[in-house]
């Protein structure tokens, strides 16, 4: 079972940057499809961004060009480097880990950008 802890979180301003980190216990994440989630309040949980096993990325487009979804294996850790926020990235980013059909998510980390 792998239980993804999140952390990095913060307040930042318009414009500045943040990277979060999602480090795995339990298990070996390596072979696992990993992917961030955030959820604004009043809002559902949307995709942010995902990386297979094999390192294939996948972005939202409100956040292509601006946010990277890095994995290290080695540190059983993927990671979400934002840059140029917006005001509209606050929210509440998670992430989830998926093996064998399985879902795995964290606690969840707070992101709010001030203007």
């Amino acid at each position: 079972q792998v239980q993804p802890v999140e952390s990095g979180g913060g307040l930042v301003q318009a414009g500045g940057s943040l990277r979060l980190s999602c480090a795995a216990s339990g298990s070996s994440i390596s072979a696992n499809f990993m992917a961030w989630y955030r959820q604004a309040p009043g809002k559902q949980r949307e995709l942010v961004a995902s990386i297979t096993s094999r390192g294939t990325t996948n972005y939202a487009d409100s956040v292509k060009g601006r946010f990277t979804i890095s994995r290290d294996n080695a540190k059983n850790t993927v990671y979400l480097q934002m840059n140029s926020l917006k005001t509209e990235d606050t929210a509440v980013y998670y992430c989830k880990s998926v093996r064998n059909g399985f879902d795995y998510w964290g606690q969840g980390t707070q992101v709010t950008v001030s203007s």
